[in-house]
């Protein structure tokens, strides 16, 4: 375990290796879960602020949930999480030509028309971040991939040689900074070497 500040960082994190293969995956994890992607409590204010330019992005059945239950719902086990459709895929996703699922957040960042990328929890994945319970300032940083969804992009992160955490630099960045990606970047080399 690598410890950052208040962030446990487990060892898969960096001695795994993982690179999206969205050709293989489709976008699947977009689909595929529990719930919606959880959102951190800032992130409902950019759903807010930016829903009606992204509103276009999406699709009739994304629109629909979204006015049938709003931008944003509460579970149980995962708190705050996006909607839904169906229990499947999110009602900011959409399908590419390809069958691809894309995000409506993302798509219209990438259009430069609002400043922020899609919830960090999408874009960490297969990271998954957790708070302690004992201490709301502890946070657990674990590798998750979805044992079949993800196996293409465990296999192509194998063969291109490339740990988990340096696929993810700009979704753990935009986390935690450039200071801690650094720390966590030579601990890894560290790590790594023994």
């Amino acid at each position: 375990m690598i410890i950052i500040d208040s962030v446990l960082v487990s060892d898969e994190v960096v001695e795994e290796q993982f690179v999206c293969d969205l050709v293989k995956c489709k976008g699947g994890c977009c689909e595929d879960g529990d719930a919606g992607a959880p959102l951190e409590n800032k992130e409902k204010d950019f759903i807010k602020d930016y829903y009606k330019v992204v509103e276009p992005y999406m699709t009739k059945e994304g629109i629909k949930e979204v006015k049938q239950v709003g931008q944003y719902l509460y579970d149980r086990e995962f708190g705050w999480v996006t909607p839904t459709i169906n229990g499947e895929i999110c009602a900011y996703g959409f399908k590419d030509e390809k069958g691809i699922i894309k995000c409506a957040f993302e798509q219209a960042y990438n259009d430069g028309k609002i400043p922020w990328k899609k919830p960090i929890s999408c874009h960490l994945f297969p990271i998954k971040i957790t708070k302690s319970k004992s201490d709301p300032n502890v946070e657990y940083m674990n590798y998750e991939p979805r044992e079949d969804l993800c196996a293409a992009a465990c296999s192509l992160g194998v063969k291109l040689k490339v740990p988990a955490y340096v696929f993810l630099k700009e979704s753990i960045t935009r986390k935690y900074g450039d200071e801690f990606y650094n720390a966590l970047d030579a601990s890894a080399k560290h790590l790594l070497k023994k």
